[in-house]
């Protein structure tokens, strides 16, 4: 199965730069759209997956200043795969960097899988800076949900979970997070590279409804199979670097924000359980459930409801039907 198209053309963008967030890194960021249209960050997923020119399309580019950027270690930020100074709270204060820089008073947040973990966390440390949200495939990175997807997930899908658990000797099957992370952090090409292969391919075929064998292939490629699996090893082995449940319980600090949830019913990467205890501690968001789709932002249905969702707040300066 191809991906979805969104409705919107591609487009290219108007300006993009490299910003130095401190230390050793710099950010890749870009502009597209309208430049005095309402201001979007696209924060993507992973951690580690950077953006692709597809995701620009999932919004007006008459009415959005579209602004898209790679978080540290990702994409076309540098260096790449890096892991120092590479937590939650620098990625939050990165964004806020960006948000300077670019001279955004107040922007709409729009974040799918860690990007709906990373958008809530700088939403909530910065409501002032949004306008709003809209959140994909809910992914609050409490321990049960890293569990689940490491070994719950051959609920689903027995076969890619068994070829990543015997990818490593027997003797480490019983904690599969430490025994890749150990991996991906290996300076060795010869060991982090097939560890990051595996990690990435057996996320990728567990992200649609249906096989994909084009994403498949995307996640697998070296450069985005290594920040992907590096750096996502290393957010979980953390717990995203912020205090258990946070993220709900500091919900109470946006729920005056416009906000739309969509969730496929069947993602097996963010079980829709994390999206349903989000929508019922924050009443006031928009939950959509898509019944025929999987994790992936480019499933037909999850696609036509992020652009609706997008298309909403525009229309109405909020999320009003």
């Amino acid at each position: 199965m191809k991906p979805a198209t969104p409705p919107y053309p591609a487009i290219t963008p108007y300006a993009s730069g490299m910003l130095a967030v401190g230390g050793i890194h710099h950010v890749y960021w870009e502009t597209s759209g309208n430049p005095d249209g309402i201001p979007v960050l696209f924060v993507h997923g992973g951690p580690g997956s950077g953006t692709s020119p597809a995701q620009r399309r999932f919004f007006d580019p008459a009415r959005y200043r579209i602004v898209l950027f790679d978080q540290r270690g990702a994409g076309r930020s540098t260096p790449h795969g890096e892991l120092a100074d590479n937590t939650t709270p620098h990625l939050i204060a990165d964004m806020e960097a960006l948000r300077r820089e670019l001279g955004v008073e107040r922007w709409l947040v729009f974040g799918g899988s860690w990007g709906s973990t990373l958008a809530l966390a700088y939403a909530e440390a910065h409501p002032d800076a949004c306008l709003g949200l809209v959140l994909r495939g809910i992914f609050l990175c409490r321990p049960q949900e890293i569990d689940w997807f490491l070994y719950g997930i051959r609920a689903f899908f027995p076969e890619a979970q068994r070829r990543l658990a015997e990818y490593l000797p027997e003797a480490e099957r019983h904690d599969l997070l430490t025994a890749y992370h150990r991996r991906l952090v290996d300076p060795d090409p010869r060991v982090h590279q097939p560890a990051a292969y595996e990690w990435a391919t057996f996320e990728a075929s567990c992200s649609t409804l249906l096989p994909n064998p084009e994403l498949i292939a995307a996640f697998g490629s070296d450069k985005t199979a290594l920040s992907l699996a590096r750096i996502e090893a290393h957010y979980f082995v953390n717990r995203i670097f912020l205090p258990e449940n946070s993220l709900l319980a500091n919900v109470h600090r946006i729920r005056h924000l416009p906000a739309t949830i969509v969730q496929g019913r069947y993602d097996a990467v963010c079980p829709i359980v994390s999206a349903d205890d989000l929508a019922r501690a924050w009443p006031e968001a928009r939950y959509v459930i898509v019944p025929d789709a999987g994790h992936s932002a480019f499933e037909p249905g999850i696609c036509r409801e992020l652009v609706a969702a997008c298309d909403r707040f525009a229309a109405t300066g909020g999320f009003a039907p």
